[in-house]
């Protein structure tokens, strides 16, 4: 996607790894939000950092700049405080006047063009993002190269400087380090002893043959100096410094800079690698820490941040951002040789243009502030991040149910996930919490369990077991999955779910939308539906006949239910009389938040329960579903209910312009923008005087989610629609392309567009046993291509009209069976591995390997189908 003018306004792409912060990528060049001490830093620019370049020939400058295209308007004071646009913006300096931002995450290059400049220049950026390959997606670091081409009849030297302020203003110590061909700056701190939270380092490196060091811009001039130097012919000036004296400040801090020079002959392009790397170790549960409590002295020595504090995985795997520069730019050619593969993967799919800017672009999430690695490599999220801290912390179940790139991406993290909270959020009867909190082995989350997020928490093993294969793993989870699945009608359930144990959810069900319904509903109780069968599913492979029995007896009553007395002929709605006050009587027990019952739900003056769907359409009413149909459960409600609520999602949610839209809730779609709203009642005198929490707004996940269902029951252009309009509201002017926000910036929920692929693809998969599938149901020309991962392998399928093949880009794969739809249904003919032909038997579309067949990266497994 390439952005010009005004649609580069808001963008800022985060360049960084997995759980280890980032630097955001502006849309003019600037290096922006730097997000890599352990919190969110948002709108920050950390000093005069920038890239600038100069040419020079015959021993004098020919020109000079900041590696910055023009400021674009307000050029306003955001404090108000009436003094213009910030100094550390350098839009005072000599810069570029134009920039084409293209941007196709997780890479960016910026073009530059100015008539004055004598050459052409384009800044690239990156960080690996390699599918299965954990340790080098989650690299504190941030890749960039400057190519230049020499448009010049002459020989012209080119000089490329990188400065970076220390983030660390106490007792600076910028000291050039030794490596062989490498030139690097440790930017630190004599200060901060190594248990310190604030300790940590940053370091600058470039492979530049002919390069220089400034250890320190000027403490007197700063960066008038630095600049007055710069665009003088020469290298940059030595400069070095004592650390400041305990406890002394630098104003803005220290800054240091490096700089790589190339000579090029006419017509002649080159490029010089720079890496930004860094490392602090010791991230501290600021936001909500723990407080001891216990008998004096059982703490030692440690202060209260000492104890609320952990070593970030990545710090176990390089000592300090030195050992982390090298390692990038001695392993920079694989590393972006391999995350190169991903990219062409993924963007040369024959998909809608809409569909891989959605996928790619919520695929930054992983690598922003709102995601973590604690030290053993496992893996946290917020739910997104405000400006200085994380938003709503502890893998939100319910949050976490929609966000599909991390469990086909890196399924390994996906499954840490799972492994946290049945260890440290299930209460001993089977009670989840649905946050985790930090640091881990602190007392559990103390609220109501979330109905959404429990059983959610049941499909999500169930997936990750179905991608990864490994029926050990389930065993060793299988007690405490099975424990939480039948708290539903536990004695000990406190919001008595299912009291009578039939199948249908209809008490107190708490849920995403950060309030309770009550009586029966498709949204919840879908839920509910989908974890028994894949409990059914499950128990049966542990050897559990009678658990699986019972909990098919309940799906196949629940269904009954939901389906006979909860759909309206036009979409299912919730059963409740919200006027009923006696509803709330069941449950009196004291509300963590509110007090009673009463108090918290009962609205004396209109006489309503509060906060209820009713005869409301609900965006995700059929939610489960969609989850089923990505993890192969099969049906949960019948097919044409479920094509018809959709298709009332369609005509009652989606709108097409927000600007005649009443919404008292967030804004987060406006004016002329299209939008899918989370509730709509058709008639405006069923809809309650408080009705379903943030009813009126439009958010991103939600609506993928709602999008991509539509698509799977055959609602392909109106599933398209709703994809679409939420790109479209990201464009670059109107908000940052890599930045959708919920509750929060970089928000966790809108990795549902990941789903987007396996949906077209019409992907299934059961690694148990060994089984593979594509039935595309988008083409181009009679064509298909799309990337897929699991967890063994990752690749790309792609069909013609007389082949299928699935290239295998990384890892390897043992398939037993495999089921190809090509547009023509064509049976197969002949199916090979790397050119040697394979054996197979063939039976109800589904292609059989005796004995299974195995290709690895590099190969291919190629289905030549027969003509007609």
């Amino acid at each position: 996607m390439k952005y010009r003018d005004r649609k580069t306004q808001t963008i800022s792409m985060p360049i960084g790894g997995i759980g280890t912060g980032c630097i955001g990528l502006s849309g003019n060049g600037r290096l922006v939000e730097w997000e890599m001490q352990n919190r969110p830093n948002k709108n920050s620019l950390n000093g005069f950092n920038h890239f600038a370049i100069k040419a020079e020939a015959e021993g004098r400058v020919l020109d000079a700049r900041v590696m910055h295209s023009d400021q674009l308007p307000p050029y306003t004071d955001p404090s108000g405080n009436g003094n213009g646009i910030g100094r550390d913006t350098m839009a005072g300096f000599p810069h570029f006047k134009d920039a084409v931002f293209d941007g196709e995450y997780p890479f960016a290059a910026l073009q530059f063009k100015d008539k004055s400049f004598p050459g052409k220049v384009t800044l690239h950026a990156f960080n690996p993002l390699i599918p299965l390959n954990d340790r080098d997606s989650s690299i504190p670091a941030a890749f960039y190269e400057v190519e230049i081409k020499n448009t010049n009849a002459f020989e012209v030297d080119y000089t490329v400087a990188l400065s970076v302020c220390n983030p660390l203003p106490k007792n600076n110590l910028n000291t050039p380090q030794t490596a062989e061909g490498l030139t690097l700056l440790k930017l630190g701190s004599s200060k901060f002893a190594s248990d310190a939270p604030e300790y940590g380092d940053l370091t600058i490196g470039s492979d530049a043959h002919i390069s220089s060091v400034q250890n320190y811009w000027s403490r007197s001039g700063h960066v008038a100096l630095f600049w007055r130097q710069f665009i003088k012919p020469g290298a940059l000036v030595a400069r070095d410094y004592d650390a400041y004296a305990a406890e002394a400040d630098v104003p803005g801090g220290d800054t240091g800079a490096i700089s790589g020079c190339l000579t090029l002959q006419p017509g002649e392009t080159r490029r010089v690698k720079f890496v930004i790397a860094w490392n602090f170790p010791n991230h501290v549960n600021f936001w909500n820490p723990k407080k001891c409590d216990c008998a004096e002295g059982c703490c030692g020595d440690k202060s209260e941040q000492q104890m609320n504090m952990w070593t970030n995985w990545y710090a176990t795997q390089w000592k300090d951002s030195s050992e982390t520069a090298e390692y990038c730019l001695s392993e920079w050619d694989r590393l972006r040789t391999d995350t190169e593969a991903y990219h062409e993967a993924l963007f040369s799919s024959t998909l809608p243009e809409e569909v891989l800017d959605a996928v790619s672009a919520n695929v930054s999430l992983l690598k922003s502030a709102t995601c973590i690695r604690l030290t053993d490599g496992s893996f946290y999220g917020f739910e997104g991040c405000c400006q200085r801290t994380g938003c709503c912390e502890g893998s939100c179940t319910h949050v976490w149910n929609y966000a599909y790139a991390l469990p086909f991406l890196f399924p390994k993290l996906e499954r840490s996930l799972r492994e946290l909270e049945y260890t440290h959020n299930l209460r001993e009867d089977g009670m989840m919490s649905f946050r985790i909190m930090l640091p881990l082995g602190r007392a559990q989350w103390d609220f109501h369990a979330c109905a959404d997020g429990q059983f959610g928490g049941i499909i999500k093993v169930y997936r990750d077991w179905k991608i990864c294969g490994d029926t050990e793993w389930l065993r060793a989870w299988w007690p405490k999955v099975k424990l939480s699945l039948e708290w539903a009608w536990s004695e000990t359930n406190e919001d008595k779910w299912d009291a009578d144990k039939d199948g249908v959810l209809e008490g107190r069900q708490h849920h995403t939308l950060d309030t309770e319904l009550f009586g029966a509903n498709s949204y919840l109780t879908g839920f509910y539906l989908a974890a028994l069968k894949a409990g059914a599913e499950m128990a049966e492979a542990m050897g559990e006949p009678e658990s699986a029995e019972l909990y098919r007896s309940l799906f196949a009553s629940g269904q009954k239910y939901i389906e006979e007395h909860c759909f309206n002929g036009e979409y299912f709605h919730q059963l409740v009389d919200f006027t009923d006050k006696s509803i709330l009587d069941r449950f009196t027990d004291a509300d963590a938040k509110f007090g009673s019952v009463h108090d918290a739900y009962w609205d004396a003056e209109t006489q309503q329960i509060r906060h209820q769907i009713a005869e409301g359409c609900h965006i995700d009413q059929v939610v489960a579903q969609w989850h089923a149909n990505l993890c192969g459960l099969g049906r949960i409600f019948d097919t044409d209910l479920t094509k018809k609520a959709l298709q009332s999602i369609y005509k009652y949610n989606y709108k097409r312009t927000m600007r005649d839209f009443y919404n008292s809730w967030r804004i987060y779609a406006v004016n002329g923008e299209a939008a899918t709203v989370i509730c709509h009642w058709p008639d405006e005198e069923t809809k309650p005087y408080f009705p379903l929490t943030y009813a009126e707004e439009a958010m991103n996940g939600f609506e993928y989610q709602a999008g991509i269902h539509m698509i799977q029951e055959g609602l392909i252009k109106q599933g398209l629609d709703v994809v679409r309009a939420v790109r479209d509201r990201y464009d670059g002017e109107k908000r940052n392309p890599w930045n959708e926000f919920e509750c929060g910036n970089n928000y966790a929920r809108s990795m549902a567009s990941f789903a987007l692929l396996p949906t077209l693809s019409g992907m299934e998969f059961d690694m148990v046993n060994g089984h593979l599938g594509f039935a595309p149901v988008w083409w181009e020309d009679g064509k298909f291509r799309c990337m897929w991962s699991l967890d063994s392998g990752w690749g790309q399928v792609e069909f013609t009209s007389k082949t299928a093949s699935i290239k295998l880009l990384g890892g390897e794969m043992k398939l037993n069976s495999l089921k190809l739809q090509n547009k023509a249904g064509s049976h197969p003919q002949s199916v090979s591995v790397a050119g040697t032909s394979v054996p197979f038997q063939y039976m109800q579309g589904v292609l059989s390997f005796p004995g299974g067949v195995q290709f690895k990266a590099g190969e291919s497994l190629t289905v030549r189908f027969a003509k007609g």
